[in-house]
């Protein structure tokens, strides 16, 4: 059976898929992001930050990202406004040149929250990379991409 794209009508026209009938529920959805900084880059955090300028790179970053995560119906059509319960970035130094994000969002609604997650992970790294960029701009974001979501019709757990 040929799966159908949700947002298109009978038509072929765009549209918001309806969840008026569908059950609220517990949902969450986890996205990560790695970001290459570089050397150069990483050499100058202590004790897991960096303050430049324009103040604590990782701080300010999963603010953005916390934004992110609530504007998201702002920037992608379909997307639904939703009530956040919660939303949890974290950054993690993985070695001498990466960075690895993590954003979980939480609520209990009638749609997921896979591309508030998407969402708050990517301005997260753009974030990092707008704060660092006077120092080099070699950085790279990569592979984004939903690691985890629960609640709905089904619950997806994908590799880290």
């Amino acid at each position: 059976m040929k799966e159908k794209f949700t947002h298109i009508n009978k038509n072929n026209q765009p549209k918001m898929v309806n969840v008026g009938d569908k059950k609220i529920t517990k949902r969450t959805a986890i996205a990560k992001a790695e970001m290459f900084l570089g050397k150069e880059i990483i050499n100058h955090f202590n004790d897991k930050e960096l303050v430049t300028k324009k103040g604590p790179v990782f701080q300010t970053a999963i603010i953005a990202g916390i934004q992110a995560v609530k504007k998201t119906s702002e920037l992608i059509p379909m997307c639904h406004p939703l009530l956040i319960n919660g939303v949890d970035i974290t950054i993690e130094i993985i070695d001498k040149e990466q960075v690895e994000i993590f954003c979980k969002v939480s609520i209990e609604g009638k749609t997921g929250v896979e591309m508030e997650a998407l969402t708050g992970a990517n301005i997260t790294a753009l974030t990092i990379y707008d704060m660092c960029k006077s120092i080099s701009q070699k950085m790279v974001i990569k592979n984004l991409r939903l690691v985890k979501k629960t609640g709905g019709k089904s619950d997806v757990f994908l590799s880290e």
